[in-house]
């Protein structure tokens, strides 16, 4: 009886060590599975990481090119808005200059004309007319800002004058403007016709 007791106590003993065995290798296999799945995890994380990095580095770069290429539009938006602003201005500026080259001519005509000396009383009174028509046009002409250049007694500049003919002149130094043979005229800050003229040797 006694030897039955013990034999179903070592039963038990055996069976219960096989059973804590089993428990320990389900246990082992268990952390060895999370193991394996928390380093898959992290395998996976590491290579969304890495995807999300080159994507951003992709998306950098995609903005720095958009970042250049819309400064370099607005560059040569306002470079080509100021140069358009600009051409109107001139324009503007001088719109009369076409003009005025054109009558110029006239108005050395009509100055030869009463330079010209006579006595007869009716010819006096033709050209006060005529006087007071020069007058008008120079007064519109100014308002435009076309003036007469100051030439004479002045020194020589070939931006303001050209120089037919040289004279020596007793008490005038060399490069003096001795004579005017045709006036110039400025449109405003442009040469529209250099003076022509006499200089001193």
């Amino acid at each position: 009886m006694e030897e039955q007791k013990k034999e179903h106590v070592e039963a038990n003993e055996v069976e219960k060590e096989s059973c804590e065995d089993a428990k320990c290798t389900t246990e082992k296999h268990a952390d060895e599975e999370k193991k394996e799945d928390k380093k898959e995890r992290g395998h996976k994380h590491k290579k969304e990481l890495e995807a999300l990095k080159e994507e951003n580095a992709k998306l950098k770069e995609e903005l720095a090119v958009s970042k250049n290429a819309y400064f370099k539009a607005y560059a040569d938006t306002e470079n080509l808005k100021k140069r358009l602003q600009s051409e109107a201005e001139s324009t503007r500026k001088y719109r009369i200059q076409s003009f005025a080259s054109e009558v110029l001519p006239v108005l050395d005509n009509l100055e030869r004309a009463l330079d010209v000396k006579v006595d007869d009383e009716n010819i006096k009174n033709y050209a006060k007319g005529f006087e007071m028509i020069h007058s008008q046009l120079i007064h519109i002409l100014k308002n435009e800002g076309v003036e007469e250049i100051d030439a004479l007694n002045k020194p020589f500049d070939a931006n303001y004058h050209n120089a037919l003919m040289q004279e020596a002149k007793e008490g005038v130094e060399s490069g003096i403007v001795i004579e005017v043979l045709q006036k110039g005229y400025m449109l405003k800050d442009r040469v529209l016709r250099a003076a022509l003229v006499k200089v001193s040797e």
